[in-house]
Formats: C-alpha cells, sequence, structure tokens
C-alpha cells in the first residue's frame, strides 16, 4: 500500500495564493464593461441636457457672476459635443477597441472638468456627473484585457 505525502491542510490553504496585480478581478474586468454601458448612457443624457440647452434658454436657471459664465445656448453645444463624443466613445470601449479606453479615458475627464464648470447650473446632477465620470477612469485604468486573453 502506497501512501500519498500527509498535506500541508486543507486543499484551500495548498493552493498558493495569487499574486497581487497577477490577474485583474472580475470586479476590474466587469467594471470596464459597465463603464463602456455608463459612457453611452451618460452621452445620451448629455445629448438630452445640450438639446435642452439649445432649444429653450429658460429652461436652465441663470447664473448670476459666475466664473465660467456662458449663454445656455452655448453650454448646451458644449453638452451636445461631448454626449455625443461619450456615446461614440462607449460603443467603442463595449467593442474592445484598445484605443477606445484611451479616448475613453479622456473624454470622461473633460466630462468631469465641464460638470464641475456646470455646478451652479444643476447642482445634483453635475455632483452625480462627476462621479459616474470618476468610476469610468478608474474602471478604465484598472482593466487590462490583454491579461484576460491569454
Amino acid at each position: 500500500m502506497s501512501q500519498s505525502p500527509p498535506s500541508a491542510g486543507p486543499s484551500w490553504q495548498s493552493e498558493p495564493a495569487p499574486r497581487a496585480g497577477s490577474a485583474p478581478s472580475r470586479w476590474v474586468t466587469g467594471g470596464a464593461t459597465f463603464a463602456g454601458v455608463l459612457m453611452i448612457v451618460y452621452g445620451c443624457l448629455g445629448i438630452v441636457q445640450g438639446i435642452t440647452g439649445i432649444a429653450e434658454d429658460d429652461v436652465y436657471k441663470r447664473v448670476g457672476d459666475y466664473v465660467f459664465k456662458f449663454d445656455t445656448t452655448t453650454w448646451g453645444w458644449i453638452h451636445l459635443i461631448v454626449g455625443v463624443a461619450l456615446v461614440l466613445v462607449g460603443a467603442g470601449i463595449l467593442k474592445g477597441s484598445e484605443a477606445a479606453r484611451g479616448l475613453g479615458v479622456a473624454v470622461a475627464c473633460v466630462a468631469i472638468v465641464l460638470n464641475f464648470m456646470w455646478l451652479p447650473y444643476v447642482p445634483f446632477w453635475a455632483a452625480i456627473s462627476i462621479a459616474i465620470g470618476v468610476y469610468i477612469v478608474w474602471a478604465l485604468c484598472h482593466d487590462n484585457p490583454g491579461l484576460r486573453r491569454s
């Protein structure tokens, strides 16, 4: 009768622990896909926000002396252009484009800055938009699709 060597403990202890940074967690890889979806939704809302600002100047509250004071029509065009960019880049991210990931970080950073400048007009929505943008940047910077393919 041959005996197998004694184990060092239960099977969950005998496997080596994964090294930090060796493989992406499901949280991060799913986060990048979710970031692509969020970019499309965020962009669609930006388009609606832009059309609203362009079509009717009376929808948004007038702001007194504000450093980044533009006419709401100007803000509408800015949101429309950034919204279209977010939708296009978000679609590229969902298709798995490496270039779209880099552009996604750049466009999300632009959207964060613009929403900071937009705070006096709609403070609650601008704060939520900034948080969404920060999540998108985090998810796209932490995802490494090259590790998933191996």
